[in-house]
């Protein structure tokens, strides 16, 4: 597969390019010798969906960067599917405007669909068939001539790691396999953008890994990702960028280190004894005397005292020091750092998991 030089793994440690470097370009979409310029790769303005009357998308905008991972988080219902049909150009927005790589999803549908890859949710396998031969049926699908399409499939074969299975029936193949070869029908095109809608789904975590792997090798090689995914810890491994829907609204967007930071800093839980009244006292205390203290939430029932601070571990020395000063005997610290799923509760005020009934 033809490569050019690769990207880092985190859009913040990406340089942005230098004028007359070439792109660090996935094997598709020819090029010219033009200075190199980072485009976006999907752009959507002011999006809004309704379906008899009822309104599932509302005023969503943001873009997709050339080279990134762009992750799509949400529950069922905060409209993923919607966003990822109409960008596929099967659906046409109610408002708005949605592009991919410059070309617009309604005007230019033909265009969009040719710069494209999209690998389902579900598998999209006929288990009568070899992998080979899967491939074969894609590349017939886009018109690809014998040659061009017996030296794809080789390499997306290859990029896989399914050379070996590849002329196995797909009724052998493990759950893993077939993910694998559902991204390898994906890539036949030679996409300039790859959809992934929950691609690790159902996987087991041996197999969830080797697919984090083969798509940081695909933005390695250039390629622009976007993936919806219900699981936290794969979007802050993969994304570089992530987008938060929740009931048809953006409501967060940004790295997902930037938004953990957004939260106010690391938490500490400090439990004292059922003999301390003067817990708020205590609270207000803190707060002035301690300058990395960014917050404090009481909670008088459970006894307990939730700080989040500034300073990382070097604040537990002065807090716990600050404390006893005013003689409150600690029974227990719990320290922890923001997670994805504190920003997605701080931001929609359930889990990822919990409401599943929206539409």
């Amino acid at each position: 597969m033809q490569t050019h030089k690769p990207s880092a793994s985190k859009a913040s440690d990406r340089p942005a390019g230098r004028e007359g470097e070439a792109p660090s370009g996935y094997a598709g979409g020819g090029g010219d010798a033009s200075p190199y310029k980072r485009m976006k790769a999907i752009e959507i303005r002011h999006l809004k969906k309704t379906f008899n009357e009822k309104t599932v998308l509302e005023n969503l905008t943001l873009d997709v960067e050339e080279g990134e991972v762009f992750g799509m988080l949400g529950p069922n219902g905060a409209g993923k599917t919607t966003t990822i049909r109409t960008i596929l150009t099967l659906l046409k927005p109610s408002e708005g405007q949605v592009k991919v790589w410059g070309h617009d999803v309604e005007t230019q549908p033909r265009e969009v669909r040719q710069v494209l890859g999209y690998v389902p949710q579900e598998k999209a396998v006929d288990r009568f068939l070899t992998g080979r031969e899967h491939l074969t049926l894609v590349a017939d699908l886009y018109h690809l001539g014998k040659t061009e399409a017996r030296k794809r499939i080789r390499e997306v074969l290859e990029l896989v790691d399914l050379t070996q299975k590849a002329d196995d029936l797909v009724n052998s193949y493990s759950g893993g396999m077939k993910k694998k070869l559902d991204i390898a029908c994906g890539l036949i095109p030679d996409p300039k953008v790859l959809v992934l809608d929950e691609p690790t789904l159902g996987l087991d975590v041996e197999s969830r890994i080797r697919i984090w792997e083969y798509i940081r090798r695909l933005q390695h090689a250039g390629l622009t990702t976007l993936m919806t995914t219900n699981y936290l810890d794969e979007a802050d491994q993969l994304c570089d960028r992530i987008a938060i829907l929740d009931r048809g609204r953006l409501v967060a967007l940004g790295t997902p280190e930037g938004l953990k930071k957004g939260l106010g800093g690391d938490r500490v839980t400090i439990q004292f004894g059922p003999q301390q009244d003067r817990l708020e006292e205590l609270a207000g205390s803190l707060r002035k005397e301690l300058p990395f203290v960014n917050e404090i939430k009481v909670s008088p029932a459970s006894h307990e005292l939730e700080i989040r601070v500034t300073s990382n571990e070097e604040a537990l020395a002065p807090l716990i020091q600050a404390i006893h000063q005013h003689r409150h005997p600690i029974l227990a610290i719990q320290y922890s750092r923001p997670t994805l799923e504190d920003v997605f509760i701080t931001y929609t005020g359930h889990k990822i998991k919990e409401d599943s009934a929206l539409l």
